[in-house]
């Protein structure tokens, strides 16, 4: 039913939104290139003249030089006629009040990028009394996600669907798995009907796998499944899915608290070094539970005295990606811990995909991943949104999940009779909380929660899997 090709990303027709984003930060200038692509007219905002013009020439889009909390700026970049702005400046106070100005002078969305704890704990609130669509908070999503692996470690990566119901998990196949050599097919059939594999990267190429393709060793592989099952498909693989039980944080940043946070709360122990003395009597105030060393996080002296060659997780969350890249690498070297690098800004990504790096998350890209989805949805829409939206294989492939909110020409037809898209899958039906991997004789209904994988870019409604 569903073909296997391979090949890069093909790209579908769009109405663009007209769009306004105050900030020309690292999350500005990846949200300006992300939704460039998706034929969107974007106008920038910045006080940086220079950051202006070169993000304007690199992109082909309108820029103003100045506040983007302004009345008469906003009104120059047109908020009378804007879909939506987005406002990512380093302030969250200035984020906050660029959108307020635009809820009051314009009809348009308005998101904020706020990274400070104490507004996290307000979020329901400031988004009900200000209007805004969304408050996105980049460390506390980076953060998640790595909560996530470290809780399966064996995972590169874990994405959540279906609101938790389900779990999209990639990780590489070793040597002599019982999964080298098995057909999807076999898989599906006789091995696990429970889970699906999604995508599979070999050799530097990405395929959208039929029955007849055999899995190897060295492949990476995404699967997916119902949440309670993902845990048990790996354990039948022979894979270790026990949580770890300790880590250690390099960098005592917002993302540090976010995680250490989390890992607290789930009975983890957490070691923090960080350099900063200020910052270790905040983190001890804010962090109780945790071990803060006030230190140099780069020392090697430091960090043998501290442990690194027994910990079962190392995650360096310094500002300087260089530093991070160095830290995973000295990690893997004398431990077996498993490494999460944070990579903010650098864009080397096939060199750092070659430095084994273990998981890597980018928060600015989990950030725009969010709008992204929010964009598409609020283009014009037949019978279904977009929930949720992940990029896996460096932007290579997307999985969309997208709620079916009125009958269409996909609903109440079975699977195999739909004239689908080459290069793309459908890997579960949530039916009133219930996940179903689907065969072709099930069908989408109104009120389902369809997830898709493909290497098409630009869904913006699940119409558009058909040819």
């Amino acid at each position: 039913m569903f073909s296997m090709k391979s090949g890069g990303r093909v790209d579908t027709p769009t109405k663009g939104l007209q769009i306004i984003i105050v900030g020309c930060g690292k999350v500005g200038m990846t949200l300006v290139e992300e939704l460039s692509k998706e034929g969107n007219n974007i106008t920038i905002i910045d006080k940086d003249a220079q950051k202006v013009e070169e993000i304007a020439g690199l992109y082909d889009v309108r820029g103003i030089v100045g506040n983007g909390a302004s009345y008469n700026v906003q009104m120059e970049a047109g908020i009378e006629e804007t879909d939506l702005i987005i406002a990512v400046t380093e302030s969250d106070e200035l984020n906050l009040l660029c959108c307020t100005v635009a809820k009051r002078v314009g009809n348009c969305a308005a998101i904020a990028r706020v990274r400070t704890p104490d507004y996290s704990n307000e979020v329901g609130y400031l988004q009900e009394k200000l209007g805004l669509t969304m408050i996105i908070n980049p460390e506390l999503e980076a953060a998640k996600e790595a909560a996530r692996i470290l809780y399966m470690p064996t995972a590169l990566e874990v994405n959540a669907f279906a609101h938790g119901q389900a779990e999209m998990i990639t990780f590489k196949i070793p040597k002599e798995n019982v999964l080298d050599g098995m057909s999807i097919a076999y898989l599906g059939g006789s091995f696990s009907s429970k889970i699906l594999v999604c995508a599979v990267e070999r050799a530097g190429k990405v395929y959208i796998p039929s029955g007849s393709f055999n899995l190897a060793h060295g492949d990476v592989i995404s699967i997916v499944a119902p949440r309670q099952r993902a845990k048990q498909f790996l354990e039948d693989c022979g894979f270790k899915t026990n949580q770890v039980e300790t880590t250690m944080i390099v960098g005592g940043g917002k993302a540090t608290y976010y995680l250490a946070k989390q890992l607290l709360a789930s009975g983890i122990e957490v070691k923090i070094i960080e350099s900063n003395k200020a910052r270790c009597d905040e983190l001890s105030d804010m962090l109780p539970e945790a071990l803060i060393i006030h230190g140099d996080g780069s020392n090697e002296d430091l960090l043998k005295e501290e442990g690194i060659q027994f910990v079962d997780s190392f995650v360096p969350l310094t500002g300087i990606d260089e530093e991070n890249i160095l830290l995973t690498l000295y990690a893997r070297q004398v431990s077996k811990a498993k490494v999460i690098t944070k990579i903010n800004r650098i864009t080397f990504r096939d060199v750092i995909k070659n430095l084994d790096l273990g998981s890597v998350i980018y928060p600015r890209y989990i950030t725009a991943e969010a709008i992204i989805a929010y964009a598409r949805a609020k283009r014009e829409s037949i019978g279904s949104n977009i929930e949720t939206l992940y990029h896996l294989f460096d932007h290579r492939v997307e999985a969309i999940e997208f709620h079916v909110e009125n009958d269409s020409e996909v609903t109440n037809i079975p699977l195999m009779d739909l004239n689908l898209k080459e290069n793309l899958l459908i890997a579960f039906i949530n039916r009133n909380g219930s996940i179903l991997i689907p065969k072709g004789r099930d069908c989408i209904m109104k009120g389902d929660s369809v997830m898709i994988v493909t290497n098409y870019t630009g869904f913006d409604e699940l119409e558009d899997i058909l040819r």
